[in-house]
């Protein structure tokens, strides 16, 4: 084996081991986090009494109707519990008998669960199915797009990975503390957010000109997205109560909590993973167009880029839509089998701000293709006139394959 591969193995490995170690971190004080009741079906807020539990034994096995849905496949388990304060206790629980489940998705014996455990008023432990537990199929899932990620993109990929472990801290060490402390969700958004991808463009990038103009032309595009959330929120009157986890944020949080704020913050986020992909591409092709032809002026460099930025805010803009338009798709399925006139469907809170979101975002990202590209030409033609500061802004980086789509 090369020195090379043993070096991208060893990456690999490394990269490998700080995301693993991060969602391991992380895992309990997201649990801490979920103090919301759980309801027999099972919910995406976890309550405080939801624990692991491995499924020792399957006692009965059979079909049953429940309301006027097809026959489906029931399960009585005997479980035991590995976390809190009942761990080693042995319970049995039904997986089929309360809630609708999917066939064909059978518990098997050392399989391990979420279950949720309470006390009866005589002291007797109950537990009920409530999720799967998908850690180890997403630890694969993780060391497959690292390994795949360093193979392609080399040393730049290990770079952009910490950059993605970075953009995980700072959201969950920085942006979602401060709002849940009562600051002001749309500044901690902004200044997390420009933080986060700044640092990232700079991890991959280096310390360049064109790093410089990319950072610059997104900080700017971020306070513009963020003017335009402010005004269409107002224009629409959007309240932030659509959400039913805002409902219980409300209710948990131990200090008043700006929905609308965070209406706008989610706008903001949302935007950002094509946001840092833009301004690189941008910034990258006017120092290789500079690069290939030192004749261009500034009109025809800044023109040029624009062909090659218009192309690129096209497929940019469909990829937004089509994102938001996929985690949407069991709603628009409800509302085609609702029968319900579009004309009134849209004015439904919860339609209108993902709209806003969708085109706001949309925005955003628009208007970050002329001013990087704008920035970037100016530092590529006029970067002498700096003067002394020159020497300290890195080289222009022109003429290397600057920019790679690892998106963070």
């Amino acid at each position: 084996m090369s020195k090379k591969s043993l070096v991208i193995l060893g990456a690999s490995a490394l990269v490998i081991l700080l995301v693993s170690g991060l969602i391991y971190f992380l895992a309990p004080r997201l649990g801490d986090l979920s103090t919301f009741s759980a309801s027999p079906q099972g919910s995406s807020r976890l309550p405080a009494d939801t624990v692991q539990a491995k499924v020792i034994q399957i006692i009965e096995e059979g079909e049953i109707t429940l309301g006027d849905n097809s026959p489906q496949t029931y399960q009585i388990l005997l479980v035991q519990l590995l976390e809190g304060q009942y761990a080693g206790r042995q319970v049995i629980i039904d997986y089929g008998q309360r809630q609708i489940r999917p066939e064909g998705l059978r518990l098997q014996p050392d399989e391990k669960i979420l279950v949720t455990v309470g006390k009866q008023p005589d002291g007797q432990i109950t537990a009920y199915f409530t999720d799967y537990v998908r850690t180890n199929s997403l630890l694969w899932l993780v060391a497959a797009f690292v390994i795949l990620t360093i193979l392609i993109s080399g040393w730049k990929g290990v770079r952009s990975l910490i950059g993605l472990v970075l953009s995980f801290v700072v959201i969950i060490a920085y942006i979602i503390p401060q709002i849940l402390q009562g600051e002001d969700p749309v500044r901690v958004s902004i200044v997390g957010a420009f933080f986060l991808l700044a640092t990232t463009l700079y991890l991959v990038y280096g310390w360049t000109l064109k790093t410089h103009a990319a950072a610059l032309g997104m900080l700017i595009a971020l306070l513009i997205t963020g003017l335009l959330s402010g005004i269409f929120v107002n224009l629409t009157r959007l309240t932030g109560y659509s959400d039913e986890n805002a409902m219980f944020l409300v209710q948990m949080a131990e200090t008043q909590i700006n929905l609308r704020g965070l209406v706008l913050a989610g706008m903001l986020i949302g935007a950002l993973g094509v946001l840092d992909d833009l301004v690189a591409t941008q910034s990258s092709a006017v120092f290789e167009l500079r690069a290939a032809d030192p004749e261009l002026n500034l009109h025809d460099l800044y023109t040029t880029a624009m062909r090659i930025g218009s192309d690129h805010v096209a497929a940019t803009v469909n990829t937004l839509f089509m994102a938001y338009a996929g985690a949407a798709l069991p709603m628009l399925l409800l509302f085609s089998l609702s029968g319900e006139r579009y004309g009134y469907l849209v004015n439904l809170e919860f339609v209108t701000e993902e709209i806003v979101r969708t085109l706001v975002g949309s925005l955003g990202l628009i208007m970050a293709v002329p001013i990087t590209t704008l920035l970037a030409s100016l530092f590529a033609l006029y970067d002498q006139r700096l003067g002394s500061l020159r020497r300290y802004l890195g080289p222009d980086n022109s003429g290397s394959s600057g920019h790679s789509h690892t998106h963070t």
